[in-house]
This record gives C-alpha cells, structure tokens and sequence, in this order.
C-alpha cells in the first residue's frame, strides 16, 4: 500500500509539474508583500538653505573734520563694530558711506566724480576706502609729531593710570611697533622724581606689574605728605597755643 501510494504521488508530479511551481510563485508573492507591508524606506534628507539674517549695524556719523585724533577715533570705532557684528565686506563701503556728513559728504561725492572722470572703477573694497580716508585726514608728517609726543610726554599733574593711558594711545596711533622693553624704558623717562626713583630698582619686564607698582608707591607717598601736613598743622597750633598762654601768664604776674 505504501509503495502504490508513493508511486501515485510520483506519477501526478510528473503528469502535473507547474502545479507546484505556481504554488511556490504564490508562497513568494505573499511573502513579498508582507515584506513590503512592514518596510518603510528611509525618509530623503532635504537640504535646508541657510538665510543669512543680516543685523543692523548703527555706525556713528562722520562729519569729516580736519583733526587727526577725531579721524582716528572714528575709525577704531568703525572697524571695532564691524568686527562684533561680523559684518561682510561687501557692506562695509555702503555703511560707511551712508554716515558721510558735511565735508565728508562732499569729499565722497567729488572723488566719485573725479573717478568716473578719469575712467577709473568706483570704490568697492573697504581698503581702498581705508586708504583714501587716511590720505585725507592723516597728514605725512603725523607720525614724526607723534614720536616727538611720546618722547617729551611726561607724567607732571597726571596720576599714574592716566599717565600710562595716554602713553598707550600714542603708541597704538604710531604706525612703527616697538617692542615691550622700549616702552617700558619711554614709561619709566616721563614718570615723576619721586616714584621713578623707588620703580627703577625693581627691574620687572612687564609693563602691567611696573604700572600697579607705581600706584602703590604713588598711593604711600601721598599718605606720607598728608600725615607731614598734619603733624606740620598741629605743631603750629601747639606753637601758638604755647605763645599766647605766655603771654597771658605775664599779664597776670604784672
């Protein structure tokens, strides 16, 4: 029974061969679609644009006078508030510009003028603006003026701080870098008799100790005036006191 039934099932295999291959076809399908059923494709990444959001930048007017040390203040100014607000260079002509006033104004205007006269480009890179305004305003012998400030600048009625203030200003408006040790040296010139005296034994190479050191020689020496101006007072008032109680006792004998 068993070999007839194996024989029938070999016999149908061979007489009806698609049969099972569709069944399989089929078994694959369903398993496909349940495959898909559960897959999910991973989601594009879709580029974002970066929108620059460009920030207002209220630059100070520029009325363009002829004084050196306004000039040079405006413009360490300026190029401070470029820096904070990242400010690109294609906006820095423009924003300059629009600060012009009174001369300066017109200075801008007539070099616009004299440039398209002359077939020359306009202005459009910050140096070139930078350069032209220095041309202006910054006369060829300010830097030798400069130097002879520096070199005769002297502490006199100034307290130690402002002293070095100024100092410090000179020497960053000059176009020639000197090195810590000549600037500890030009310090140390202009100071007065009696704190230059007592500073010039320690020899300290950096210029913010030298400056604190200073102060506190600055600071003992006006407590040590004031203490002098106090005893000074009291030994007149001491001195007086003794006269007229003299005199007093010699009135009395008589």
């Amino acid at each position: 029974m068993i070999k007839e039934k194996y024989y029938r099932i070999g016999k149908y295999q061979k007489s009806h061969p698609f049969r099972i291959s569709r069944s399989d076809d089929s078994h694959t399908k369903e398993g496909s679609l349940r495959i898909h059923d559960y897959y999910q494709p991973t989601p594009r990444r879709t580029r974002r644009e970066s929108f620059r959001i460009e920030t207002k930048v209220d630059l100070p007017h520029f009325p363009g006078k002829e004084n050196v040390e306004f000039y040079l203040d405006m413009e360490m100014k300026v190029k401070q508030l470029f820096v904070c607000y990242h400010v690109s260079k294609e906006r820095k002509i423009p924003l300059t510009s629009l600060r012009f006033q009174n001369n300066a104004m017109y200075w801008w205007t007539s070099l616009g003028r004299e440039r398209h006269h002359h077939k020359e480009p306009p202005i459009t890179y910050w140096n070139d603006l930078w350069g032209a305004l220095r041309r202006r305003h910054i006369h060829s012998y300010y830097d030798r003026e400069l130097m002879d400030k520096i070199q005769r600048l002297q502490q006199k009625n100034m307290s130690v701080e402002e002293y070095r203030r100024k100092i410090e200003l000179y020497i960053m408006r000059e176009t020639i870098r000197e090195e810590e040790n000549a600037i500890i040296s030009r310090f140390l010139s202009g100071l007065s008799l009696e704190i230059r005296n007592k500073v010039e034994l320690f020899s300290d190479k950096d210029l913010n100790i030298l400056v604190q050191l200073c102060i506190k020689v600055g600071q003992t020496n006006l407590k040590k005036g004031s203490s002098c101006k106090e005893s000074s007072y009291s030994n007149f008032y001491t001195r007086k006191s003794i006269k007229e109680n003299t005199k007093g006792r010699m009135l009395f004998k008589r």
